[in-house]
């Protein structure tokens, strides 16, 4: 299967490498990827596969899927394709998407003996507010059985985990008066702003130590001489697991319901953008992608950093099994994400042969589950009985 799997990936090689630097020398914001979005969809339809284009209600949104005609789990990669202002593809989500869709394609070359459905979903703007929460409210992901992807850095390391995240806006309304004349007739919505930093303050120090809070004012009066009738804050909530972050959450509600009773205002609260979801990796899944870049190159994955930031693939991962792994493309660890050096790097022989390399195990891992029904079974167990 091995060498199979690599010949079909030296072939369709060309045509991968054409993808990636169309889409790297033509960047697009997240929800503007236009042309990285028609340039997947021409290659996997070159390839077979049914494309749906304007998915889920999103116009650069698709879904790809391939049915063979044996019965087998439904395997899903997911592709990103959306850069970065002023640098491009500093993210390397042209290589990324590449990976993903070339994985699909060959995946798709071999299915037929295996038995199966593959599933390529392309998933627009990671950086910003991610597709993949809308997919999963949507339940697109809910006939998937596993799904994987592969995030191109300065290191192979395994598919780790990442921070809920909740976002939430609090809208102050009070009364204007003048601020030297007839304060006390005035009702300070700013005051209640600073009210729930103080009192957001006072609550870090009875949080978990790997959770985090963090806000800002973005408007808080117009004059010093008049009392501020309207104030906005915006904040993020981060824990490891989505329950403590919901009780969390909560608890920063709360500090700016007390301000608003301290100072009379009115409050108005409002989810700003989508929220986040931890990622939980399925480390039966994991174990087997592990194995998988090993056999194809010698290479060991190294144990994930602690992670402080969140990803929307952590939606997916509360609804099926999944996995989010790094590969290396650079060859120096010096080199980091969100620089023009990642976005040149996705350019070389070597970030080439590294995206052959996790495309081979991306599909050989994905076979391994389709024929191996126990292991299928044990993935599936893990995730219905791990804590989200």
């Amino acid at each position: 299967m091995k060498n199979k799997v690599m010949d079909i990936i030296n072939k369709l090689a060309p045509e991968l490498d054409e993808l990636s630097l169309e889409i790297y020398n033509n960047p697009e914001l997240g929800y503007e990827e236009f042309n990285s979005c028609r340039l997947h969809c021409d290659i996997l339809r070159k390839y077979g596969f049914k494309v749906e284009e304007n998915f889920s209600g999103i116009e650069t949104g698709f879904k790809a899927e391939y049915k063979s005609s044996k019965e087998g789990i439904t395997v899903a990669y997911m592709s990103e394709y959306d850069a970065l202002p002023g640098i491009g593809h500093g993210c390397g989500h042209n290589i990324l998407g590449t990976v993903s869709t070339g994985a699909g394609i060959v995946l798709k070359e071999i299915i037929d003996e295996i038995g199966g459905t593959v599933v390529v979903f392309g998933t627009p703007a990671e950086e910003t507010s991610g597709a993949k929460v809308a997919y999963v409210e949507n339940h697109e992901f809910d006939n998937v059985d596993i799904a994987m992807m592969a995030h191109p850095g300065s290191e192979y390391t395994k598919s780790g985990s990442s921070l809920a995240l909740e976002p939430i806006q609090f809208e102050f309304f009070g009364k204007t008066a003048h601020a030297a004349a007839a304060p006390e007739k005035g009702v300070n919505a700013l005051d209640a702003a600073i009210q729930t930093f103080n009192s957001i303050n006072a609550l870090r120090e009875h949080v978990k130590s790997d959770s985090r809070i963090h806000g800002v004012i973005l408007d808080g009066g117009k004059a010093a001489n008049i009392v501020p009738d309207y104030s906005k804050s915006q904040f993020y909530v981060r824990s490891t697991s989505k329950t403590y972050n919901m009780e969390l959450l909560e608890k920063v509600k709360n500090c700016a319901r007390g301000a608003a009773l301290a100072t009379g205002c009115e409050l108005k609260m409002t989810k700003f953008e989508y929220n986040y979801d931890n990622m939980v990796t399925n480390q039966s899944l994991s174990d087997v992608f592990n194995n998988k870049i090993y056999e194809v190159a010698g290479i060991k994955m190294q144990e994930p950093s602690k992670s402080t930031g969140s990803i929307d693939a952590g939606q997916v991962s509360q609804v099926c099994p999944a996995i989010h792994p790094y590969f290396d493309i650079t060859n120096d660890k010096s080199i980091v994400a969100h620089t023009r050096e990642m976005a040149s790097a996705t350019l070389t022989d070597y970030a080439k042969e590294q995206m052959k390399n996790t495309i081979a195990a991306l599909v050989l891992t994905a076979a391994e589950v389709i024929e191996n029904k126990d292991l299928y079974e044990k993935i599936k167990l893990e995730f219905d009985s791990v804590e989200k």
